[in-house]
């Protein structure tokens, strides 16, 4: 009978100061077993200091106090890269410093992957944008790679796109800028897609399928949100106006797996540890 594996996506803004502000608290009630953690910004000894008694693996950034991704776990993993594109296979080395982990695990009798993922943020029409379509580029070879080599794997993270209309409350203002690009959307429906069909994209183009699952999509159905990231101006939180970015983007093997998801919005605005909240799913893996 496979045991219940609870797996958190979540974007710290900062692991030293939602460590002050109550993650740790959260964590005591949350009762997680494995988190992707984004925007980190710390070393591996700050990591560590932050989050006593977890076994945690990292990718730094190059640049001090920016980006950077881990993942922590109450076992050890068994095996960790760093490289998003996969190296036999040819590919150039990609830079995605602070920006991507996968992670194996041995639950039970099984094999699961996780990976933490942090894709740019973007400029519309400008050169910042060009990072984001290489990530992008290089996520859509990896996901097959991903699947072949672990049937069992989730790709989680702050992937910094509203994939439809629902996951954006003015997506009406946002066509033009990046996160809600057509080009970059397009990309999830080729995500999504049923594995190998022929995808109408969102920017007009055809594309194939690669079968992949949105957890919190499926799990909450054509609904507005639920939101994961709200702007610290105004009173964004407060009105609920918020996009969905953080992601469980998993195999169509572990989906079924999936038993609860849910997304763990702070009660009030000053009650925030992160301008992200953790998005949280139970597995039945082992």
């Amino acid at each position: 009978m496979p045991s219940r594996l609870r797996i958190a996506s979540i974007n710290v803004n900062g692991i030293r100061a939602a460590v002050r502000k109550g993650m740790i608290e959260w964590l005591d009630e949350a009762d997680v077993d494995i988190m992707a953690l984004q925007e980190v910004r710390a070393t591996e000894a700050q990591l560590a200091e932050a989050l006593p008694g977890w076994h945690i693996v990292n990718d730094e950034a190059a640049a001090k106090g920016r980006a950077g991704v881990a993942i922590a776990s109450r076992m050890p993993a068994i095996a960790v890269r760093r490289a998003l594109r996969d190296e036999d296979a040819g590919a150039e080395p990609l830079d995605t410093a602070g920006r991507w982990i996968e992670a194996d695990f041995a639950v039970g009798d099984e094999r699961l992957t996780v990976v933490s993922a942090y894709v740019h943020t973007g400029e519309a029409d400008t050169p910042k944008q060009d990072p984001k379509w290489a990530f992008l580029d290089a996520l859509e070879v990896r996901l097959p790679q991903l699947r072949q080599h672990c049937p069992l794997a989730v790709v989680m993270g702050d992937l910094n796109v509203g994939h439809r209309e629902l996951d954006i409350r003015n997506w009406k203002g946002n066509v033009k800028k990046s996160g809600f690009l057509p080009r970059e959307r397009a990309y999830f429906d080729r995500f999504f897609g049923a594995a190998g069909a022929e995808i109408a994209c969102a920017d007009g183009t055809t594309g194939t399928g690669l079968g992949w699952v949105d957890v919190g999509r499926r799990f909450a159905g054509d609904v507005d949100g639920p939101y994961t990231w709200w702007s610290m101006r105004g009173r964004a939180f407060d009105n609920d106006t918020g996009w969905r970015i953080d992601y469980h983007v998993a195999t169509p093997e572990l989906a079924e797996r999936v038993t609860d998801y849910r997304v763990h919005r702070a009660d009030a605005w000053d009650t925030r540890w992160s301008d992200h909240a953790p998005v949280v799913a139970d597995y039945a893996v082992g």
